[in-house]
Order: C-alpha cells, then sequence, then structure tokens
C-alpha cells in the first residue's frame, strides 16, 4: 500500500524550491553588478588591451627524391618578417620602422620598397604612363617635383626626422601600408628569408618593435642545382587567376608546381597550412600562443632515377655536344643541342633522363628575375624544353628492327635470305634512291643478310624489304612498339610523336600515298617523327621479344603519415591529370626466337665487329652491347641518333642518346658507353682512351 503525501508535504517542498530559485537569481544579479559597476572599468580596460590574431602555419612541401632517397628538391627553413597593427602613436610606429630597416641594412637584408621615388637626387622611379594618375591618387599637384612630392609624404606621415635618408626609410614602410592596408590580424610582408643573426638580434630587441612578428616559414630548394631539372620542372608564386580558382586550398603567397614533377604531382606535393593563436596587447607584445590546427606536410615523391647515372648522362651529353661543336670529330659541326634516356628493360624505370641545355630550377623560387626569364625565353636552344619527351624528330636507321620485324614475322624475308645492294634501288624511273655507302664509296655493300643489313645499316636491303611488306604493315608493326603515340609517362606535355602511315598523310594532304614514301618509311625518314624515350620504349619492348615495356618515372610516393601510396592510385592519379585513358587494347605481339635472334645480332655486330657503325666506340668495352647508330636529315642538317642495350646476352639496361645537327650517330656512341661505364662500374677513362684514337669511317647517313 503507497504511501500519500499530504498537501503540507507537498507546500513545503515548493517553498524551499522557490527559496532555492531566489538565492541563484539573487547571486548572479550581485555577480552582474560586480562585472558591471564595481569592476566593470577594470575589465573594460582588460580586454580593450588584448587582441586575438590567427597566424597560419607553414605546411611545407614534400621532397623529390631519386631511387635511392637522396633529396633532390626540399625545404629550407626560412624566416620572415611582418608588421600588423598595433596602437602605438605615430612617432613611435615611425622609430620602430627606422630601427628595422636599419636593422635589417646592417646585415645586407633585402626587404620590399615600392615607393616611387629615389632621392639624391630626386627622382620619380615611375613611368611617364601612369604618373599622371598617381599624382591624383595621392592629392599631388600635377606639375608636382619628385622632391615636393617625397615632402608631402613626409608631411602625410607626419616624420620629424631630418635626414631625407631617415625619412625615405620610413616612407617606404608607411607607403606599403597605405597602398596595401594592414590591421590587428592582417599584415604586410616586410622581407622575407632574413639571416639566423637578423632573427636573433630583433629577436633580442623585440620590445623596440612594435607589431613586428617572425614568422616560420619554408623556402623550395634544389640539392644539386640544374641536375634532373626537365624531370623535377619548378614552381611559381601563384597568380591571380588561379588564386581565384583555388582559393579554398591556396592563399595568395602560395606556390604552385609550374612543369615537370613540381607541376604534375602537386596535389601530393603540396602541404596543408596550420593555425595558430596569437594573443597580444594592443602595443603588439604577445603575451600567449597556442596551436588551434596542426600543419600537415606535402607527400615524398620517390623517383626511379639514380642521382649519380643521371649526373654521368647529362655531363656526357653536353660534353659530346661540345665535342661535336668545336671540331673533336674532324669536322666542326653547329650543334648546341640533344637528349639521353637510360631506362630498365624489365620495368620500365627511367634510371636517368637528360635534355641539353638545362636550367636552374632555384631561379624560379621566390620569382625569376626578368633577366633570367628573359636569357632563357631568347635562347634559340630553348633550355625549358624537355627534348627527352618534347621532341620528336626522324628516327632514321635505328627505326631498321622495325621493319626487319615486320619482313621476318610475316615472311617477306627470311633469317638466310641475302639481298644484293648494288648501291642504286631502281624502284622507278623518277624514283631511285641509293644506300648511303653508294653516296661515299660509288657503290653497294653487295649480299647482306639481315644481320648483316643491321650491321651495315644498309638502306638498299630495307627499301626491299619495305617494297615487300607495304606501308600498311610496316606500320602496324610500329604500333606494336608503341611509335607514333604517348608512352604515359608521368610528366606533363609528352608529344605523341608522328609515324608514317596512310591516316597520318591523309590528315596532311589530299594527295595518295605513293610506294616511294614506302621506302623513305622504311629507313626511319617519311612522316616518321619520335622522341627519344618512345625510342627507348621501342628498344626495351624489342630485346623483351615483343612484350610491351612502359615507361615510369615514378617509384612511389611517400605520404606524411607514414603510409605509402599504391601503385594503382598513383597510375590513376597521373592518367587523369595527363588525361590518358586506357580504351585503346593492344594487339598480342611475340617475335619468334629465331627472328630476334638474327635482329639483334645485327645490333651486337653494329658494336662488336669491324664494319659496325660504332665498333670504334665500343672495340675494347668490357660489356658486350646491341646497338645501332642512325643519321636523319633534316632539310641541311643531319640529326645524330643511337640506341643499344646491356648486357648483350642478359639486357638490363637500355640507352637513347640523340643529338640534334649530331652529323653522324657514330659520334652520340660516345654518350652511352659513358653512361654505360657508369652503369656497369667500368672505367670510362681508360675505354675512351682506347676507342678515340682510332679514325671513324663507314658512317651511315
Amino acid at each position: 500500500m503507497s504511501k500519500r503525501i499530504s498537501k503540507e508535504q507537498i507546500n513545503l517542498r515548493f517553498n524551499i524550491t522557490t527559496l532555492f530559485v531566489y538565492i541563484i537569481g539573487a547571486i548572479l544579479i550581485i555577480q552582474l553588478l560586480n562585472l558591471q559597476i564595481v569592476h566593470g572599468e577594470e575589465y573594460r580596460e582588460q580586454s580593450n588591451t588584448r587582441l586575438t590574431r590567427i597566424s597560419e602555419i607553414d605546411g611545407s612541401r614534400g621532397d623529390i627524391l631519386d631511387r635511392s632517397g637522396n633529396k633532390i628538391a626540399t625545404v629550407r627553413a626560412a624566416y620572415n618578417i611582418e608588421l600588423y597593427k598595433t596602437n602605438i602613436e605615430n612617432q613611435e610606429l615611425n622609430n620602430a620602422i627606422l630601427e628595422l630597416i636599419n636593422v635589417l641594412e646592417k646585415n645586407e637584408e633585402k626587404y620590399e620598397d615600392t615607393f616611387p621615388i629615389k632621392i639624391n637626387p630626386f627622382e620619380y622611379t615611375i613611368s611617364e604612363g601612369t604618373l599622371s594618375s598617381w599624382k591624383k591618387k595621392y592629392d599631388l599637384n600635377e606639375d608636382a617635383t619628385a622632391e615636393e612630392a617625397f615632402y608631402k609624404f613626409k608631411e602625410k606621415y607626419k616624420i620629424t626626422n631630418e635626414s631625407i635618408e631617415e625619412v625615405r626609410k620610413i616612407i617606404c614602410i608607411r607607403y606599403r601600408i597605405t597602398t596595401e592596408g594592414y590591421s590587428n590580424t592582417k599584415s604586410i610582408q616586410i622581407a622575407s628569408d632574413i639571416k639566423q643573426e637578423t632573427v636573433a638580434e630583433l629577436s633580442e630587441k623585440s620590445s623596440n618593435f612594435a607589431g613586428i612578428n617572425i614568422v616560420e616559414d619554408s623556402i623550395r630548394t634544389y640539392t644539386s642545382g640544374s641536375l634532373a631539372s626537365h624531370i623535377i620542372g619548378y614552381i611559381g608564386n601563384i597568380n591571380e587567376e588561379e588564386y581565384k580558382e583555388l582559393k579554398d586550398t591556396y592563399d595568395r603567397d602560395d606556390v604552385i608546381g609550374r612543369t615537370g614533377i613540381e607541376s604534375l604531382f602537386e596535389d601530393y606535393l603540396k602541404g596543408e597550412n596550420g593555425e595558430k593563436q596569437i594573443d597580444m596587447a594592443v602595443d603588439g607584445t604577445i603575451t600567449a600562443e597556442y596551436i588551434t590546427k596542426e600543419a600537415v606536410s606535402g607527400s615524398s615523391i620517390v623517383l626511379t632515377i639514380d642521382s649519380n647515372l643521371q649526373r654521368v648522362a647529362e655531363e656526357a651529353l653536353k660534353n659530346t655536344i661540345n665535342k661535336i661543336a668545336t671540331g673533336g670529330f674532324s669536322e666542326t659541326i653547329d650543334t648546341k643541342a640533344g637528349s639521353v634516356v637510360v631506362m630498365k628493360v624489365d620495368t620500365g624505370e627511367i634510371l636517368a633522363m637528360a635534355s641539353y641545355p638545362d636550367f636552374e630550377p632555384e631561379k624560379f623560387v621566390g620569382g625569376i628575375s626578368t633577366s633570367d626569364w628573359n636569357a632563357y625565353k631568347d635562347n634559340e636552344s630553348n633550355p625549358l624544353w624537355n627534348r627527352a619527351i618534347q621532341s620528336a624528330y626522324a628516327p632514321g636507321s635505328i627505326f631498321k628492327m622495325v621493319t626487319a620485324t615486320a619482313g621476318l614475322e610475316t615472311g617477306a624475308i627470311t633469317i638466310g635470305e641475302k639481298i644484293n645492294d648494288t648501291g642504286v634501288y631502281r624502284y622507278s624511273n623518277d624514283y631511285q634512291p641509293v644506300c648511303w655507302y653508294y653516296t661515299n664509296y660509288r657503290r653497294g655493300h653487295g649480299y647482306l643478310n639481315v644481320s648483316g643489313a643491321i650491321k651495315n645499316s644498309c638502306n638498299y636491303y630495307f627499301y626491299e624489304l619495305g617494297n615487300r611488306i607495304g606501308i600498311d604493315t610496316l606500320a602496324k608493326y610500329a604500333k606494336y612498339f608503341g611509335l607514333g603515340k604517348k608512352t604515359g609517362i608521368e610528366l606533363p606535355n609528352e608529344s605523341a610523336g608522328t609515324l608514317a602511315s596512310k591516316e597520318t598523310k591523309a590528315k596532311i594532304t589530299t594527295a595518295s600515298w605513293q610506294g616511294g614514301e614506302t621506302l623513305s618509311a622504311a629507313i626511319g625518314q617519311s612522316y616518321n617523327s619520335f622522341t627519344p624515350l618512345q625510342i627507348a620504349k621501342y628498344i626495351a619492348t624489342l630485346v623483351n621479344s615483343g612484350k610491351e615495356v612502359n615507361p615510369t618515372i615514378i617509384k612511389t610516393i611517400l605520404n606524411a603519415d607514414g603510409t605509402e601510396e599504391s601503385k594503382e592510385n598513383i597510375e590513376k592519379y597521373a592518367n587523369e591529370k595527363l588525361g590518358i585513358t586506357n580504351d585503346e587494347t593492344e594487339e598480342n605481339f611475340e617475335i619468334k626466337p629465331e627472328n630476334l635472334s638474327a635482329i639483334l645480332e645485327g645490333m651486337r655486330s653494329v658494336t662488336s665487329e669491324t664494319g659496325g657503325t660504332a665498333y670504334n666506340v665500343f672495340r675494347n668495352f668490357n660489356i658486350e652491347v646491341g646497338g645501332k647508330t642512325g643519321s636523319a636529315q633534316v632539310g641541311n642538317d643531319v640529326n645524330a641518333w643511337f640506341t643499344g642495350f646491356a648486357p648483350f646476352d642478359d639486357p638490363e639496361v637500355v640507352v637513347v642518346a640523340m643529338v640534334e645537327k649530331g652529323a653522324h650517330g657514330s659520334y652520340t656512341a660516345e654518350i652511352a658507353r659513358d653512361i654505360l661505364a657508369e652503369y656497369f662500374g667500368i672505367n670510362s677513362q681508360n675505354v675512351e682512351e682506347t676507342t678515340t684514337a682510332v679514325p671513324y669511317t663507314e658512317q651511315e647517313r
């Protein structure tokens, strides 16, 4: 049986609750009176002398590393000086600015100066076209001299100093405050990347510099100068249009990748800024600071290249170009540019990729100077151009293995069949191309099989072979090797090149394909035009019996949280950025072992037997090399190629060297020799001493 609560008990409980409410209300009223009346003035004063500012913490850009983890592009700590608005008197602000500039100048620091008047003598630095509007903007008389305008600004900023040098220093910063604006939460940057001793001095005298804040930043730096510059690329300051589109993730003073890996993998490399809350008094004194959001560094991109091999490749390319240009091969030729690719046969990994001339990515950090930009832009050899992937050239005789493969695989020729090179190929009455050997010696090579034709680079043999198989079959096999289309390497602006075919000609002219054009295509001329990287893929595919080898320059990506990006994610990301779709289905292609053996034997004899077009270069080389020289006529000039692989019996690496206006493919073979010597640990100096003494002969055109 439940108890019943009496009416008296209910009334008692109600009265106690009411009393409790009254007590709480009274306490709140007393506290409110205390805040507003008793201590109101004190608390208002404290509130008015405290400011809170949110400052960004730099999320540093990710590193770019070689395959061994050596840093090629990284960041270094830097310190910038910022100025915030504070509640101090005008004279105190001017004094602080002057002392700051004096410290910067004493320590030889650069600071931004946009005030358009010089002193000693007084002179406007603004253009005549904008001077009138500038005077109007700052309420100056139309005919005001530079000296009169200077003193107007002195008066405007209430500067009492007598020295015009000191006045000029103060105006410099005050003018930037006027033009750019600043507040308690928005700063202007006075100087960037200042020295450690400057940081120490300013920190020691911090009480003298109201509103001055030293911010730690990170600056892109390239540890090896121009090494791999065309692979790495360069960065630039984000422009106004980019900022409008990317302002959710970028600040106005951020950098962004412009070319190369810096550009394509921008989304990975870019760090995420953090935030720090700073509490300060109105006089600029910081009272407390704490992190509200952690910064996150960008991911590190690990490349497949080997820095040491890359360095040797660049030096070998440069040295050979200079040797050709200065008559080191018995003739002086005006050559200035070229490229080289070194690729692993089994994986397609790029171990080195060089283009000459090159550039220094460091010059673009913080904004490239006008003089440096003009030097690059006006250079006729275009140092910013990556010739290994962006320039396509007629391949000349290095294409002949494609023709040989097509002929052998279709049965148009057999391994043992010999064709008699009489020097002049009498295709028709009005078209009778000649072999290069006939041009030099007024006779042909005589009877040659496919291996001998490759060794001697016999044009006549390949004219006949091209005539037998026709352009459609030739183009079909060239496509098997990946020629005439992009390789899909993870770099922007790759050229697809051009493959000689009826379809290609139809895009250019309404004229029909002529049989004589097939002869030209069969020796790597006509419309054929490929990048050095495409040639590297073609040779790697060849020595792999026709199995497609896809070039890659990305080893892996290491994220800031310690995880490693999957190969699938990297490929998907790169393809989306490059606009590559994998819609095309490749036809299966496998070269018969006996046919491949005959072709590769021809390439071996190029470097290993007397009469081979690169024999003089490799005659004493410790590793047996399969190779092919090529020289392609372009107008009055001849571009020079060499492509090779080693070791011959178990290929590990492919090298492709190309020199614009290089004259003879045998000249460029020296580039490959030096690279292979480094790769296999051979003393290249001894190799050179025993090879270059032999005069060059029998070089195909």
